[in-house]
């Protein structure tokens, strides 16, 4: 069956009773690439604690945590497993968990048959399945919610994308106790994260790669050609396409190992909170992000990132109200938005999603480089932390060079912690408006 072609795969499943074509195309290990399926194990001699499955954009890897959980909760013997009772399912957030994991179209829901499929229960984050097997999802943005219970099994996704991925994985570590082989799979794309180091290294990891390209046959071929032509070839595309974990850029502003030194989980209060927006130049598919980011000064003069909210291909009012949500969520003291692209629009939808909200408007008169230069100096002197992880903006920080700048590629989430830090730290307007927790 693996031999097969799709087409002859689809001629084969036609001529057989429904019950057994659908059986047959939801076997997984009929239809999985090799790098999609789990090291080979035996009940009660797992070789294997950790299955680390590193996966471009597009690659299958959900598919592929998905399968394998199905496989945990049935106990597929063609993968060597007895029945998994309690599955943890550990997502970026609840949000992403649900919509990726569980509802995406190759989330674990997609991937059973329907005389297989759990039961949803989502307003208690968990699925059931027949046999009496359960899965419960966990937000990498509260580690503590993994305190108290038990699995023997579970999966994790996008690793490197996780908030507070240390203390959250360190509270799953503690959960897994159940079952002769308590094992976990993660799938993600790679970054050179100090938690990713520490699993690679670590006795007990079994690594697979998947490239984006190698499930190009389930991928549009535009998509295709849009990224080979815009990021072949570089570093991002190597990370992003290939899977491939790269070391800190020679040539960035920052570095992964200094922005390692100024993470902070526990955050003090604030004197003064800004959103950043920079806005994209149009809007649709083939826009780029609006960058949103929000800053605070600490009574003790250093500025802390806390949240990254850069929304992708949203229409200028979507973006606009989001940044108002935003600032009120965190009680700040205005918004920060960059006129070159939008002009006055920029001020008008804003006034549009709410009048009432303070915006200062900048307009940036050198380049990307030069004006990203005294914020990264900022962070070498220490006078920057960012609360928990900013996996994406942090991936541009640390890929941004001068080739970049003077390219088509747009960080823009960079471009908001710049205008961000700017206007707490380096425009003389540090002010002595009230104390504020958040």
């Amino acid at each position: 069956m693996k031999a097969l072609s799709a087409s002859e795969k689809q001629t084969l499943v036609s001529s057989i009773s429904e019950r057994a074509g659908e059986d047959l195309q939801s076997t997984w290990i009929l239809n999985a690439r090799d790098d999609q399926l789990p090291p080979e194990t035996r009940c009660e001699e797992a070789s294997w604690l950790v299955w680390l499955l590193l996966g471009g954009r597009g690659s299958r890897k959900t598919r592929s945590g998905a399968e394998w959980v199905r496989a945990q909760a049935l106990g597929n013997l063609s993968f060597g497993y007895a029945p998994a009772r309690r599955i943890a399912l550990v997502g970026p957030t609840f949000a992403e968990a649900r919509s990726v994991m569980v509802e995406g179209v190759s989330g674990v829901l997609a991937v059973h048959p329907d005389h297989e499929r759990p039961k949803f229960e989502a307003s208690l984050k968990r699925l059931h399945w027949p046999n009496g097997a359960m899965a419960q999802l966990f937000s990498a943005e509260e580690p503590d919610s993994l305190r108290g219970p038990q699995f023997d099994a579970a999966w994790c996704d996008e690793l490197c994308k996780w908030k507070y991925a240390e203390k959250t994985w360190d509270m799953l570590q503690f959960g897994l106790r159940l079952g002769v082989n308590p094992r976990q799979v993660v799938t993600t794309t790679p970054r050179p994260v100090r938690l990713l180091k520490k699993l690679l290294e670590a006795d007990g990891t079994v690594v697979s790669k998947s490239r984006t390209y190698a499930n190009a046959e389930n991928l549009s071929q535009a998509f295709l050609k849009s990224i080979t032509e815009r990021y072949g070839g570089t570093r991002l595309g190597r990370q992003e396409l290939e899977a491939e974990l790269l070391d800190d850029n020679p040539d960035g502003l920052w570095q992964r190992e200094a922005l390692e030194r100024l993470r902070l989980y526990r955050l003090p209060a604030l004197v003064r909170i800004v959103v950043a927006i920079d806005p994209p130049a149009t809007s649709g598919e083939r826009a780029n992000s609006c960058g949103i980011i929000a800053a605070g000064l600490a009574e003790d003069g250093r500025a802390i990132v806390l949240e990254d909210a850069t929304l992708a291909k949203a229409r200028p009012m979507d973006w606009a109200r989001h940044a108002v949500a935003l600032y009120h969520k965190l009680a700040a003291d205005r918004l920060v938005a960059e006129i070159n692209q939008g002009g006055e629009m920029v001020t008008q939808v804003i006034r549009q999603a709410d009048p009432n909200v303070p915006v200062k408007m900048v307009r940036a008169t050198r380049g990307k480089h030069v004006r990203a230069e005294p914020v990264a100096a900022l962070y070498e002197r220490g006078r920057v932390l960012h609360l928990g992880s900013l996996p994406l903006l942090e991936d541009e920080m640390c890929n941004f060079e001068p080739i970049l700048a003077r390219s088509g590629t747009s960080p823009d989430r960079l471009d908001a912690l710049v205008w961000a830090l700017t206007d707490l730290m380096l425009t003389g307007e540090a002010g002595k408006p009230r104390i504020r927790e958040i």
